[in-house]
């Protein structure tokens, strides 16, 4: 489930990097949550 969820905002945050900057500080604030939320993923493995 949370796999899912990082992989969706970092796709989320390559198409808003890609189309416009309109929303530059949620955008890079979604990559961030991806990251912990990965990182997470294999420190609880």
């Amino acid at each position: 489930m949370l796999e899912t969820i990082a992989v969706i905002l970092i796709i989320l945050w390559l198409l808003g990097l890609v189309t416009s900057y309109t929303m530059g500080g949620f955008i890079h604030i979604l990559l961030v949550i991806a990251v912990v939320v990965i990182l997470l993923r294999f420190i609880r493995r």
